[in-house]
């Protein structure tokens, strides 16, 4: 009489986890479309290229926040941070399209960026709370519906922006609404941080904390100048908006293989391998990328995907080792103050995309990927398990 109960109670994290990676698809995809739509918001707003860099660093430039959310989250515990933020996001994505002035624009940028910071530490160490073997592709499999969003996601709104203009952008909000009252079930309850709890020991974590926001960085330097120049390039090229759009969608969705293989290899042969070999592919492929003019630009696109999102769940892990008393605040570090330098980083190549060409601002990304390569060497290691 007590199996299918033990079996029924053996699912519920499985299901929780289903339903935290399709929140997680709904928060990224809203929060991340903007580079599938960025060439008709400057026609819109009439902004010179060199802005391109900028616009993104506002919506990037608020997950610095998710360290000190992840200190919050810690604190408090629950998952009121979760709902918040996707919520957030949301209502911010809808409001991009009725935005008449570069400085509204920000404004509302600023706020999905804020909320995305909400979102993500408490999620992530909801993950792992209900993963209690095989951490890695349970932490892959969340990042899934991250990565698939942002890749669906600018498509989805070029379509929309193509077909009824941008003023229409409010219906890919819809979704996430009725999805939030679901989040109380799915989302764990995180225990808060007991009072008496050791402080932070930072002399101890700061070479290896260093070395993992360093990589981190790099790597979305990487990312974000391929979201937002390649668009650009194909736009000016005279290409359509919805397949520029599209290398996003290749990026990302294909890039779900890396994730998913990712934290499955590094289950078994532990991180360091798995990032070192991911990092330098990944370099490889940009390098080649930036260099071709014809179909193969798909395919190299989708290998460099798979090659760079495969060290994504790793870092995160590593983080949460790390800290392990702190894990929100651990993956904030891995991601949000990381994403945040990252665009910082974009920010200063768009004045390098207008004064050459954004061709050039991708060749500043492949040096930063021979950098990450060789701090990848010296990465702390998260042990298979």
């Amino acid at each position: 009489m007590t199996e299918p109960t033990e079996a029924a109670d053996a699912s519920l994290p499985q299901q929780k986890l289903w339903g935290l990676s399709w929140a997680h698809f709904l928060n990224d995809g809203a929060a991340n479309f903007l580079p599938g739509v960025l060439p008709a918001i400057l026609i819109h707003l009439d902004l010179s290229v060199a802005l391109a860099g900028t616009i993104m660093a506002a919506l990037l430039i608020g997950q610095g926040l998710q360290p000190f959310v992840g200190l919050v989250a810690d604190r408090i515990g629950g998952r009121a941070l979760i709902l918040a933020g996707l919520f957030g996001s949301s209502l911010g994505a809808a409001l991009v399209g009725v935005t008449d002035s570069v400085g509204l624009l920000i404004v509302v940028l600023l706020l999905i960026g804020v909320s995305n910071a909400l979102f993500h530490p408490q999620a992530l160490a909801g993950v792992r709370r209900l993963a209690a073997t095989h951490q890695g592709s349970a932490m892959s499999f969340f990042l899934v519906g991250g990565e698939v969003g942002r890749g669906v996601w600018p498509v989805l709104a070029s379509g929309v922006v193509m077909v009824w203009g941008l003023s229409a952008l409010w219906v890919l909000a819809l979704p996430a609404m009725f999805t939030l009252p679901f989040l109380l079930r799915w989302a764990p309850a995180l225990p808060a941080r007991h009072p008496d709890a050791a402080p932070i020991q930072w002399r101890r974590h700061a070479r290896p904390l260093s070395l993992l926001v360093a990589f981190c960085a790099l790597r979305a330097l990487m990312i974000f100048s391929l979201v937002t120049f390649v668009p650009l390039i194909w736009a000016r090229a005279g290409g359509s908006l919805t397949t520029g759009a599209t290398f996003i969608t290749v990026l990302m969705v294909v890039g779900v293989i890396g994730n998913l293989g990712g934290g499955w290899i590094s289950d078994r042969v532990g991180s360091r391998p798995v990032l070192l070999a991911a990092m330098a592919a990944a370099t490889a492929l940009l390098a080649l990328f930036v260099q071709l003019e014809s179909a193969w630009m798909w395919i190299v696109c989708g290998a460099l995907g798979i090659a760079v999102f495969a060290t994504l769940p790793l870092t995160i892990l590593i983080a949460q080792d790390i800290l392990p008393e702190n894990r929100s605040f651990g993956s904030g570090l891995a991601l949000g103050l990381a994403n945040a330098l990252g665009a910082i980083g974009v920010m200063a190549l768009g004045p390098v995309a207008a004064q050459f060409s954004p061709t050039a601002a991708l060749w500043v990304a492949v040096g930063c990927g021979v950098i990450a390569t060789m701090i990848a060497v010296v990465m702390p290691n998260h042990a298979p398990n």
